[in-house]
């Protein structure tokens, strides 16, 4: 129980720290690799809890998918984001009622929160249940017969965001070579080779 504390407490902290420094971080890579790491320890907290689908879906989507596209998207673009950071005083004061009414909701939850006479007997049957099912065997039968179509379709959908990330990012450049293996196929002899009759003493 101490090692779940102290495992907790570590992932807690970088993921609380790696968060802050996405949003304070100058260089937009580097607050793209901040989230892969607060990813990876939002996946950690997810296995403490026991949410182990959960965990292995952040690191394949999130991490795999939406943070390298992110990277990908920041690093082929050329955008300015010092000029984007220049109108940043102008919305500080909406910004700051904003974080504040936030503040004040948190404070509420916190102040109303508390723990459920019923949280220690599903707790003794969570543990009772172990040679049961996995969550992600539950899941993926849930997912699998009730919910195929749904699954299928936002599995299409996803992939229909990646086509158009890439064509929006997607540049031509004038003057580039490139290949057309079409053309080296159907080319002939007489224009691949030439044969040029070069006089004595006229050479290179």
């Amino acid at each position: 129980m101490i090692l779940q504390t102290l495992a907790f407490y570590l992932f807690a902290s970088i993921c609380v720290a790696s968060g802050v420094m996405v949003i304070s971080s100058k260089n937009p890579v580097h607050a793209v690799l901040y989230l892969i790491l607060a990813f990876f320890n939002a996946a950690g907290l997810f296995v403490l809890m026991g949410a182990e689908f959960l965990a292995m879906l952040l690191i394949v989507v999130y991490v795999g998918a939406v943070a390298v596209l992110f990277l990908f998207v920041v690093m082929m673009l050329d955008i300015n984001f010092a000029e984007l950071r220049q109108g940043f005083l102008q919305y500080l004061p909406i910004g700051g009622l904003i974080g504040f009414i936030l503040l004040i909701e948190l404070l509420l939850v916190l102040g109303s929160w508390a723990v459920s006479p019923d949280a220690g007997s599903a707790l003794v049957a969570s543990a009772a249940n172990v040679g049961g099912p996995t969550n992600a065997h539950a899941l993926g039968r849930l997912i699998y017969t009730h919910y195929a179509l749904l699954f299928q379709s936002a599995g299409l959908i996803l992939l229909i965001a990646m086509i158009g990330a890439i064509v929006l990012t997607l540049r031509e450049r004038v003057g580039v070579k490139r290949q057309n293996v079409a053309r080296q196929i159907a080319r002939r002899r007489d224009e691949a080779v030439a044969v040029v009759k070069v006089e004595s003493g006229k050479g290179i």
